[in-house]
């Protein structure tokens, strides 16, 4: 039997994805708006406190899945506790390959010296531009899925050559100069050397420039971008489901900018994360190239395997960071 979900359309679910959206909509006014529309330094105590709020709603969505998903879609052919199974496996998928968005983003700030009270708006604004672009690449997926199954192999394929590339890539930092959207975008736009407080733009002897801040967010967008070509085909051999793919992909990104302070100081620990998510991003492949197989890989037990790998590679980080820290030694960049 094809791997292919004939779950929610939009014809017959619309009131539901309206819903969601105002939700998330009125959630990021909210954070923007009320609790941080002053600039300030995000301590880990209040990041922590944001981290375990998005956490605990994608938890309570999930639940509203697997008890309601009947009324959500009744035309779907998952049964309540598959949908909710698809979800949070789809959800700790997204959760985990944005971990390693993390570590880019603090290479990023890092480069253009961001003072830590301006780093929150640029992680609101680019997340929010994240959710756009991933909104039309989960659209452009589903469709092509739809269309033309045969792709989820290419998509198997790909991912399976990234999580091996990436086992193997060894990080050396970033110059956003070279970056060719940087580039164009120096051409048509002047640049400040200085900051102005917050602010994207400003003006110096009458003349309307970007400041460095604003570079900042386009590099930032261009990563999550860049990482969204890999997790977006990731979570459609969990599920093609349009609303599942979208609704977990979303939780996960919402909560990115407080998982982002909340490690941002201990991010050096993490030594075998990323060799964590080049397994996971394999594992992912060969499950998407077995969907129409005898040997096609349960959700249920993506699942396990998935926990077990992140869970595996975050221990052993901490034991050899606990190890180097006795003996004295110096923690070398996650990802060597």
């Amino acid at each position: 039997m094809p791997f292919v979900t004939r779950g929610t359309t939009l014809d017959n679910t619309l009131w539901i994805w309206i819903g969601f959206n105002a939700f998330v909509i009125a959630m990021l006014a909210l954070d923007l708006g009320v609790f941080h529309r002053d600039a300030h330094e995000v301590k880990f105590k209040e990041a922590a406190g944001w981290s375990v709020l998005w956490i605990s709603m994608a938890l309570v969505f999930n639940v509203v899945l697997y008890l309601f998903w009947d009324r959500i879609s009744p035309g779907s052919t998952y049964t309540n506790s598959e949908a909710g199974l698809a979800f949070l496996t789809g959800y700790l998928l997204e959760k985990s390959l944005s971990v390693d968005n993390i570590f880019v983003i603090a290479l990023i700030f890092g480069y253009f010296a961001v003072p830590q009270r301006y780093q929150h708006r640029v992680l609101f604004w680019g997340i929010l531009g994240a959710l756009v672009m991933r909104g039309v690449m989960i659209a452009l997926g589903a469709t092509l899925i739809k269309e033309f199954h045969w792709i989820i192999y290419i998509f198997g394929a790909f991912l399976i050559f990234t999580g091996i590339r990436m086992a193997f890539h060894k990080d050396e930092g970033i110059d956003p100069e070279k970056n060719p959207i940087i580039k164009l975008f120096r051409r048509f736009m002047p640049v400040s050397n200085e900051y102005d407080g917050q602010k994207f733009f400003t003006r110096q002897h009458g003349i309307l420039m970007a400041t460095p801040l604003f570079l900042c967010l386009i590099m930032v967008e261009f990563t999550d971008l860049v990482f969204a070509v890999d997790s977006i085909p990731a979570i459609f051999a969990v599920t093609q489901d349009p609303f599942i793919v979208y609704t977990s992909n979303v939780f996960a990104i919402l909560g990115l900018r407080s998982l982002y302070f909340v490690l941002a100081d201990m991010i050096h620990k993490f030594h075998y994360l990323k060799l964590g998510l080049a397994v996971v991003l394999t594992f992912v492949g060969v499950k998407m190239l077995l969907t129409d197989t005898a040997w096609k890989i349960p959700t249920e037990i993506s699942l396990g395997v998935v926990v077990s790998i992140i869970a595996a590679s975050v221990i052993a980080s901490l034991v050899r960071a606990r190890r180097i820290e006795r003996t004295g030694g110096e923690h070398q960049p996650a990802g060597d």
